[in-house]
């Protein structure tokens, strides 16, 4: 077992049974001319994370962690879209509609798929999830129990939205999870504050917050996976 330093305690974890789970680092979220611009959003407040996300993600590979990658959208045909979502925002720019990066969340397109930084590798599985959490409509559960999974290390956008939801899912689940504060981003800062205080409040409701150097450091002192099953 491997402990860390965390809010709102010391979080505890073995390393294999835990996943990194990377949310919906997608090219409309992250990149300039992307969908998430085109509303209007800052997208640098989304970028500050790729850079310590690649250190975790390094990391994670380097001691053969379970690692899956999240991206939100839908069918071409839309049949996984429900009208509450489908005829939300701004009337031209809706799921489906032509987008600066193809048609809008629409599985295949340019700009669902995740940034060239953090592509996932041969081995790493992708979850394209028709909601905000990861578990709806996905086989992300079956999944991790198949691996005997039980803690989640989770990373991604945006913290208030799909991070929230998925940590909420899992934790009614039953899933120990801890979130890297500095490897998840919103497009609005007092979004990412409250977001992150809800997860630790009242004694870690949802689970543990803490800074993706404190679970380096821990890395550090764990046994490579790949060499304990050799």
């Amino acid at each position: 077992m491997t402990t860390l330093d965390a809010d709102p305690g010391p979080y505890t974890f073995d390393l294999a049974s835990t996943a990194l789970v990377i949310i919906d680092m997608q090219r409309d979220f992250c990149e300039p001319g992307g969908f998430g611009e085109a509303l209007g959003n800052d997208v640098g407040r989304l970028r500050v994370v790729i850079e310590p996300l690649r250190r975790v993600l390094a990391a994670a590979r380097a001691v053969g962690m379970t690692v899956v990658h999240t991206r939100e959208g839908h069918r071409p045909d839309l049949t996984d879209c429900p009208p509450a979502k489908l005829n939300r925002g701004h009337p031209s720019l809706r799921i489906g509609d032509p987008g600066p990066k193809g048609r809008i969340l629409i599985r295949g397109e340019y700009g669902h798929d995740i940034i060239d930084e953090l592509a996932p590798v041969p081995g790493e599985t992708v979850i394209d999830k028709p909601g905000k959490g990861s578990f709806h409509g996905t086989s992300f559960g079956e999944l991790l129990a198949e691996r005997g999974i039980t803690s989640l290390i989770v990373t991604g956008v945006t913290t208030e939205v799909c991070v929230h939801t998925t940590v909420r899912e899992a934790n009614d689940r039953g899933y120990e999870c801890l979130v890297l504060s500095d490897c998840v981003g919103s497009y609005f800062p007092e979004f990412q504050r409250a977001g992150l205080a809800m997860i630790a409040a009242q004694g870690g409701i949802f689970g543990w917050v803490a800074p993706s150097p404190e679970f380096l450091t821990a890395l550090d002192t764990a046994p490579n996976l790949q060499e304990v099953a050799s």
